[in-house]
């Protein structure tokens, strides 16, 4: 018997990103919608995540928080939906390289633009990041082409940066470049990705319905 999985979003939130990694999953899973200043910040679910934030998930008496490692720890907990290299394949180090270039220098640059706070050119060596620049050459080398980060399998690494690309570009923090269009355009038409929109949207609407 598979143990329980219940997952803790927001529809307005990161949860997206973990809705969608769970439809691609395919596994069954528990919702627990949470509200921005209450019920995200009561003792129960700081007692989940003390960061008072979502996405979580609980697996069995696994707690897991923040997006990416969601998607990772869900790539490898059911390894039949193939949304991860193998460990020892060759594979795993660029799917290690880009999911964590996406949580790292990514999530950095975006924050750091919409808010106006990039590390000036002279103090860039300080960032981990670098430069927005530099960042999106980097990660517009690793989009172009027509394939995946790890080839032909499409991975969890991709779901993420996909949906970072996504964010970035909705909201015009990041340039909408030929290259990250096409592979946003690629990652979003896959059916767990329509699946999970469906699910967020009808979550979103009943809790505006009921505000």
């Amino acid at each position: 018997m598979s143990e329980p999985l219940t997952f803790y979003t927001n529809p307005r939130s990161r949860g997206r990103i973990a809705r969608w990694m769970l439809e691609e999953a395919g596994c069954a899973y528990d919702t627990v919608m949470l509200d921005y200043g209450t019920t995200m910040k009561a003792p129960e679910y700081l007692a989940v995540n003390p960061m008072g934030k979502v996405p979580a998930i609980r697996h069995g008496e696994t707690v897991v928080t923040e997006a990416a490692a969601i998607c990772a720890y869900l790539a490898d907990a059911f390894p039949d939906a193939g949304l991860a290299p193998p460990p020892g394949n060759a594979s795993r180090g660029p799917y290690y390289r880009w999911m964590f270039f996406a949580a790292g220098p990514v999530e950095a640059v975006i924050t750091g633009k919409a808010l106006g706070l990039l590390a000036p050119a002279d103090k860039k060596t300080m960032a981990g990041y670098g430069s927005y620049e530099e960042v999106l050459g980097a990660l517009e080398r690793a989009v172009e082409g027509g394939g995946w980060l790890c080839g032909e399998q499409f991975t969890a690494a991709d779901l993420y940066v996909a949906s970072q690309l996504s964010f970035g570009m909705q909201f015009d923090i990041l340039e909408k470049r030929d290259a990250f269009v096409t592979y946003v355009g690629r990652a979003t038409a896959r059916p767990a990705f329509a699946r999970a929109a469906e699910l967020d949207d009808a979550l979103a609407a009943a809790a505006q319905g009921e505000g």
